[in-house]
């Protein structure tokens, strides 16, 4: 035989099988008990139905040869029995009056074999044998199918502790991500008292534009988050710059101009889960190319950096600075229309001023 080939299952030795003989002629049983004895099965016999299901009951069987007719329930009815209680035990139809009727019905009950009474040696022999065989594949099967079921279950187990764990371990990342961002917030408003909550107020017009316009979860939360830490890169711009009561010189202006990148660069060093990088480098960009630092135009403007362009100059506007008191969100809003599609993109205003103007939004109070 070829190493590489399967070997075929052979017939179990016969030690350990277990056959049930139910026949109501005593002789049949003597000489099947005998015969069977003797090439190692063990073997108990019955004289009829009711007897067979008692030692059925009382313990482990591999085969049953069982005759057709019996006082009473009929060989048939047997082995119904059986395959309701035990069907993995194979059961051999044996019957002095075969016709084709009593075949097929056997057949249809789950009968493994039909033999015709007088059965020969080497007929019930090579029946018990291949019937035997057959027990042990099926008991081999429903224990690896047992086994399997006891494997998944302890899989599926194994795997919702798992994602537990990861979910907790998520949420932590997620609370120590946000407590990063707020402490980068809250450096960048220590220095500059007169826009104090600027930030947080963009973030939350920002949000709330971005969910009306059906931006997925991860890019709510970009908007969100990039709206905190925006004016990152105003940390490196000197106080007395940022709290001038007047309008700002050329060299003050070009200082203020250089905090987007700024805060850009600062970001990078920190790994996030959205291109909060990006955002804030680009949300001083105008479509129609006159932003900065970039002068980015158009689509090449991140959808997120459009949103918070838009969120920014209205809440700016809206709010006093050192330089002017509050114009309003009337003029706010006037703004950005008047800019729509040139400096801001049209989507994004169209949202903004639908939240001001329909949905009656406001700003949320902020820490002071």
């Amino acid at each position: 035989m070829n190493s590489q080939q399967t070997p075929s299952l052979q017939p179990p030795a016969p030690n350990g099988i277990r056959v049930l003989v139910v026949d109501d002629e005593a002789n049949i049983r003597i000489t099947l008990r005998a015969f069977l004895l003797q090439q190692g099965y063990e073997v108990e016999v019955a004289g009829d139905a009711n007897r067979a299901r008692e030692l059925l009951v009382d313990g482990t069987w591999d085969v049953v040869v069982t005759d057709i007719v019996l006082p009473g329930a009929s060989g048939i009815e047997l082995m119904k029995s059986i395959r309701a209680a035990a069907p993995t035990v194979q059961v051999i139809i044996m019957t002095g009056e075969p016709t084709v009727e009593t075949a097929s019905e056997a057949v249809r009950a789950g009968a493994h074999d039909y033999l015709t009474k007088p059965v020969g040696k080497d007929a019930i022999l090579r029946a018990v044998a291949t019937a035997a065989k057959i027990k042990r594949l099926e008991d081999e099967r429903q224990r690896l199918k047992k086994e399997n079921e006891v494997y998944q279950r302890d899989l599926e187990r194994l795997v919702a502790e798992r994602t537990d764990k990861l979910r907790e371990a998520l949420e932590n990342w997620k609370t120590a991500t946000e407590g990063t961002i707020l402490a980068m917030a809250s450096a960048v408003e220590s220095r500059d008292p007169y826009t104090a909550g600027h930030q947080q107020r963009v973030a939350q017009l920002a949000q709330a534009m971005a969910r009306e316009m059906g931006l997925a979860a991860d890019e709510v939360d970009a908007v969100y988050y990039a709206g905190l830490i925006h004016d990152l890169g105003k940390i490196s711009v000197p106080a007395e710059i940022l709290s001038h009561p007047g309008p700002l010189g050329p060299e003050a202006m070009s200082l203020i101009r250089l905090h987007s990148r700024t805060g850009s660069d600062i970001l990078q060093m920190v790994k996030f889960p959205w291109p909060l990088a990006r955002i804030v480098l680009e949300h001083h960009e105008r479509l129609d190319g006159s932003g900065y630092p970039q002068g980015l135009s158009g689509d090449q403007i991140t959808q997120e950096a459009r949103i918070i362009a838009v969120a920014d100059v209205v809440e700016a506007m809206a709010s006093h600075r050192p330089y002017r008191a509050a114009l309003g969100i009337d003029a706010a809003l006037a703004e950005i229309v008047k800019g729509r599609g040139v400096l801001y993109d049209a989507t994004a205003t169209d949202v903004c001023v639908k939240l001001f103007r329909k949905d009656h939004f406001a700003f949320e109070a902020t820490p002071t």
